[in-house]
């Protein structure tokens, strides 16, 4: 299945994963891209996880089931929030991980989101995104340790391996 996804209300998403363990790295990386293009776009990212009924036409705008039900609530809800996950299979630390996440995504400069979404997107090393992008591979390493990636990293791991369907790890 194609990667889909619409605008939700102005400044929210809607996106169709197949695999609800990747919705972490999902939310990281869309939030790096926008903070590193530096145009003053900041955006909600709501998870609904759970069954879909219909992938709708030719957009998400009229699909239909559970996920994309508790996604647009938890937008029309959220106040302050900007990251929220909610559905089958999420418990507390799912939640408390994505608020966590959030804050430290919050606080990204957009030269530590430009590191942080090359190095979600590809199997780059630090020193091929230093040659990427002009800088030092001190610089990189500098990025990503004041952006918390070492610890996001620790979390999409959890993330990855979770089967949200036995609501337990994927090696248990």
């Amino acid at each position: 299945m194609d990667l889909r996804f619409t605008r939700y209300r102005g400044d929210g998403w809607q996106v169709l994963l197949s695999q609800p363990n990747l919705v972490l790295h999902a939310t990281l990386h869309f939030h790096a891209c926008l903070r590193a293009a530096d145009i003053g776009l900041d955006t909600r990212i709501s998870a609904g996880v759970g069954t879909v009924a219909t992938v709708g036409t030719a957009n998400l705008n009229d699909a239909s089931g559970v996920a994309f039900f508790i996604s647009g609530d938890h937008l029309d809800r959220a106040k302050k929030r900007r990251f929220l996950i909610a559905g089958t299979g999420i418990g507390d630390w799912q939640t408390g991980v994505f608020h966590l996440a959030e804050q430290l995504a919050l606080g990204w400069t957009a030269a530590q989101a430009e590191v942080v979404a090359l190095a979600l997107s590809s199997e780059l090393t630090q020193d091929e995104i230093a040659r990427r992008i002009g800088v030092s591979r001190q610089a990189i390493q500098s990025r990503l340790a004041s952006s918390g990636f070492s610890a996001l990293d620790e979390a999409l791991g959890a993330f990855g391996t979770y089967n949200f369907k036995s609501g337990g790890s994927s090696h248990d």
